[in-house]
């Protein structure tokens, strides 16, 4: 799950974390309220809204008066904000977040979360702030520096005066980055947080360390402990499909393809739709049902999935094991009537109860084209998708 940077900020400021001080505005006279009651005669106007590259794309604007504040602000609220992680389409603006500015010395990155390989939390810096890290590692990947930590211990003393003298920091700004280094860590470990990050984290002119922005996304899996975490979910941020999927407790992703997939299992999803790719399409979707999912919950997918007007064909690949083969069958023949099946299916079904599964679909009636094999149902998905996409533009 993600928040906006001024939510991130409220968790800075209760853990101890220099921030500027700022305010959320949802319309144009709360943008002026907040700037008012800021000391000025600096201010920044940022767009609020779930990606990153918001300054390239026009969504933050620093003023230097009270009218500039309005003026930004008119401009920004509102406007479909495109950055390189909203896609083409951008992502509407509908809050805003008034902030104090800053006497920036310098801009750093830094970073923590969890490297599943060594099971420990990775710490990255870096003295290339303000810029994407991904573009740091690609470019110049020497200027990242690295120290894991052990969840049994925490982060330790000598590890922030690490990171601090590898940042090329000095005087009291080693202190200051060790006690907001520690704070991040504890709310890391507190929110069941999967990503910390402030870029830029600046050195102001009197050598303080300050979070100019703030990023933090969390583990959905442990929100069941977290209420007033799950209290700043934005569902306006969110795919109204993934919101759907999210109350069967199905994991969904939206892609740009034309090939919905259902799948049980994470890593036989991603094996489908790189097979699809193989064979000349792009999978619409990531849709793991998992290896417990009952016939209400394959029904949601299937609906999820027939609801995008972009998906050409379907193509349910299982493999049951825990997961049973005639549930699935049950759940796409009920999705199949309730929702009406106007695009072509592929299914591909293999183990527990494969024969009943089977079975089940073919006394259903309906028109399943069926895939002896998991390459036989990908060959077939994307055919399939062809022709109904040439049918399309042929009634156009």
């Amino acid at each position: 799950m993600k928040i906006h940077e001024y939510q991130a900020k409220e968790l800075f400021r209760q853990y101890g974390v220099a921030c500027p001080d700022g305010y959320p505005a949802f319309t144009l006279p709360e943008a002026m309220d907040a700037a008012r009651k800021l000391p000025g005669p600096i201010y920044v106007v940022k767009a609020q809204i779930h990606a990153g590259g918001r300054g390239l794309g026009g969504g933050v604007k620093v003023c230097k008066s009270l009218a500039e504040v309005e003026e930004r602000s008119r401009q920004i609220l509102g406007m479909q904000l495109k950055t390189h992680q909203t896609g083409p389409d951008g992502q509407k603006v509908r809050r805003l977040y008034i902030e104090s500015g800053v006497d920036i010395r310098r801009e750093l990155y830094l970073g923590m979360l969890l490297d599943r390989d060594r099971g420990e939390i990775v710490v990255m810096a870096s003295t290339e702030g303000g810029m994407s890290i991904e573009d740091v590692a690609h470019n110049t990947p020497e200027k990242i520096f690295k120290v894991w930590i052990d969840p049994r211990v925490g982060v330790q003393g000598f590890q922030c005066r690490q990171i601090a003298f590898a940042l090329g920091l000095e005087g009291k700004a080693v202190n200051a980055f060790t006690k907001l280094l520690t704070s991040l860590y504890r709310l890391y470990i507190d929110k069941d947080c999967s990503l910390v990050e402030v870029n830029p984290l600046v050195v102001t002119g009197d050598n303080s360390v300050v979070a100019l922005d703030g990023k933090v996304n969390f583990d959905d899996n442990g929100l069941f402990r977290q209420a007033d975490i799950l209290a700043l979910r934005d569902l306006d941020e969110e795919d109204a499909r993934e919101i759907e999927a999210s109350k069967f407790d199905l994991n969904y992703v939206q892609l740009d393809g034309n090939v919905g997939c259902l799948v049980n299992g994470a890593g036989l999803a991603m094996a489908t739709m790189d097979i699809l790719k193989h064979y000349g399409s792009e999978p619409a979707n990531f849709l793991d049902v998992g290896g417990s999912a009952t016939a209400e919950k394959v029904t949601a997918a299937f609906k999820i999935i027939l609801s995008d007007a972009r998906v050409h064909a379907i193509f349910v690949n299982i493999f049951g094991g825990i997961m049973k083969c005639d549930t699935i069958a049950t759940g796409i023949v009920t999705a199949a009537r309730d929702v009406g099946l106007d695009r072509p299916l592929v299914v591909r079904l293999e183990g527990t109860n494969v024969d009943l599964g089977r079975q089940i679909l073919a006394d259903s009636g309906l028109p399943i084209i069926s895939g002896a094999n998991m390459k036989d149902g990908a060959q077939k998905a994307v055919e399939a998708a062809k022709k109904y996409a040439a049918s399309l533009a042929t009634v156009a």
